[in-house]
């Protein structure tokens, strides 16, 4: 293989790629449905110049057609008339009209044709510029969910699920250690004799309320006296209010 052989091989490879690269295919699609609409004026000029030329050549077959009417009128009236000069005259021009309608009968048929057939391309090139305009959307969407695709993957191939798991990890071995030392440190202010006699000297007082409350529905007569061998609770009044609960004879026998 000759240098310049490999030489045009590896510029073709090399503009081709850069060309492929350059290409997206959803402005593509789109610049080709752009093309095909703007076709369509040219077309319809096109076909109204044939559906002209077959306007114009009905016109002049129903002018011939009066024409030789009129004519073949005026020749019979020449005649009637004892004027064969003008009925000659009448008769040149009518062959002349003659000629000419059937000349433009036989332009008219094929012009008609070609109208007609105008028409059905035009008509065929429009819907057929439909199917590709729906086409072309459905491969621009295909195209954008393609772009998707491949940004997902780029997203997926980029993102190293290692790495996070290890700092995972890392931040679950720390919270524990905090976690473990928080719960030893408070083992340690729970467990001390001074957290003991906290609980002691707790419950000692949930003890005296207790008795206090007991004391209280007793006086009210809520609760039933304590038993003989039970030590009386404690008063809870000063003197003076005990004296304001005795009655009578129980005063009589204090001051005894």
């Amino acid at each position: 293989m000759g240098l310049w052989t490999r030489m045009k091989r590896s510029m073709r490879a090399l503009f081709g790629g850069i060309v492929e690269k350059t290409e997206d295919p959803e402005l593509i699609l789109q610049q080709t449905i752009r093309d095909m609409r703007d076709r369509i004026p040219d077309l319809n000029n096109s076909v109204a110049q044939v559906m002209a030329t077959e306007k114009l050549l009905a016109k002049n077959k129903e002018r011939l057609e009066s024409q030789v009417v009129d004519l073949d009128s005026k020749i019979k009236a020449s005649v009637k008339m004892g004027r064969d000069d003008i009925a000659t005259a009448y008769i040149g021009q009518l062959q002349q009209a003659q000629v000419d309608l059937q000349k433009t009968s036989q332009q008219l048929e094929p012009s008609s044709l070609a109208s007609k057939q105008a028409l059905k391309a035009r008509d065929n090139y429009v819907l057929q510029m439909q199917r590709r305009t729906a086409e072309a959307m459905q491969l621009i969407n295909q195209s954008k969910q393609a772009k998707l695709q491949e940004q997902l993957a780029q997203t997926m191939a980029s993102f190293q699920i290692g790495d996070d798991a290890g700092t995972f990890q890392e931040m679950r071995e720390r919270i524990q250690r905090r976690s473990a030392a928080a719960e030893a440190r408070m083992d340690l202010a729970t467990g001390g004799v001074e957290s003991q006699i906290q609980d002691i000297e707790r419950e000692s007082l949930n003890i005296q309320v207790e008795d206090t409350l007991t004391a209280y529905k007793r006086q009210m007569g809520l609760a039933p006296e304590a038993p003989a061998s039970t030590p009386a609770p404690p008063s809870i009044h000063s003197d003076s209010s005990a004296e304001k609960t005795l009655g009578p004879s129980d005063r009589a026998k204090a001051l005894e």
